[in-house]
């Protein structure tokens, strides 16, 4: 009998802060050639944003962005399920001007990625993985621990979401739900895992229930 069955460990997050972000999206402007640039910028800014994945942001097609009803788009993402994405106006207006840029080096894309490569292709997950890891470096986010990845931009925005509800005074189980089917998650348990994963909202966590438990009689 297995009295201590096998846990499933995961990485630790990085947590980045609003200036590490505007440090990763700045050295993507350091790239040669105006479309990479422009290209890398903007889907790590989306990622950023909006939490979503980055198989789902570099799977997206022009046909998903809803540009009257800022929205996008995710269609059957890792569970096979897709969801619409509401977007800030200053979000939709970037994407704008992104795809305008990326329209005027390709007038007839051989594809119907929204995101592309410097020869009009859907980017491939190798080359987004390579060019990330070119912008730790130029950023000075390599040097940081845990080392960040690009997933960590998606961690980031849970944890970012759930303290501004905590410093709301906002009730947060009762909003995991809506936060789960944003994010595609399959229930919130898969959600939850993000607030245990960071050590200071176990702690915004702590002190709410405490606070709580001192009202009762």
């Amino acid at each position: 009998m297995n009295l201590f069955p096998h846990k499933k460990t995961r990485h630790l997050p990085y947590i980045y802060s609003d200036e590490d972000v505007t440090a990763l999206l700045e050295a993507a402007q350091g790239f040669r050639h105006p479309l990479k640039s422009s290209t890398y910028a903007t889907l790590f800014g989306l990622l950023a944003v909006t939490g979503m994945r980055v198989g789902e942001a570099r799977a997206l097609d022009r046909r998903d962005i809803d540009w009257n009803e800022a929205l996008l788009v995710v269609r059957e993402s890792k569970f096979q399920k897709s969801r619409e994405v509401p977007l800030h106006t200053t979000t939709i207006h970037s994407l704008r001007l992104y795809a305008n840029k990326r329209d005027e080096f390709f007038k007839r894309s051989p594809t119907q990625s929204f995101f592309v490569s410097r020869v009009g292709a859907r980017l491939p997950k190798a080359t987004v993985s390579y060019n990330f890891v070119q912008l730790l470096r130029r950023s000075g986010l390599a040097q940081r621990r845990p080392r960040p990845r690009i997933h960590d931009l998606r961690h980031s925005f849970v944890v970012n979401t759930i303290r501004r509800w905590y410093d709301a005074g906002l009730e947060v189980e009762p909003r995991l739900p809506s936060l789960s089917t944003y994010l595609g998650h399959v229930n919130p348990s898969a959600t939850y895992w993000y607030l245990t994963a960071t050590p200071d909202l176990m702690a915004l966590a702590a002190k709410r229930l405490e606070g709580a438990m001192g009202e009762l009689p």
